[in-house]
């Protein structure tokens, strides 16, 4: 009998540590925003490199604004035919794609 007891006595012992409830830890994420805003200029301070590539990609297309940002990529909003949209590229006149 004393057996039972000790064995019923460590069988529950053991399963109490499956019903224990562990801490909730908060976890907390850092999120870092790099500024990616673009700033209103003259289409007259486009570089001649970005002027030049869009002449070549789009040769009937009409600038309407342009904006630069801090890592000297512009965005141009052009107009094609009836259609309007916004393109982007370096300094270089190399294309980028942006969401």
């Amino acid at each position: 009998m004393k057996k039972l007891v000790v064995s019923a006595a460590i069988l529950l012992g053991s399963l109490s540590t499956f019903a224990s409830v562990t801490p909730v830890t908060n976890s907390t994420s850092k999120t870092v925003v790099v500024s990616d805003e673009f700033v209103e200029i003259k289409i007259e301070e486009v570089p001649s490199a970005v002027t030049d590539a869009l002449k070549t990609a789009y040769p009937d297309a009409v600038v309407n604004k342009a904006y630069v940002n801090e890592n000297k990529e512009y965005q141009l909003d052009i107009t094609l035919g009836d259609k309007q949209g916004a393109v982007f590229a370096d300094e270089n006149g190399k294309w980028i794609q942006k969401q």
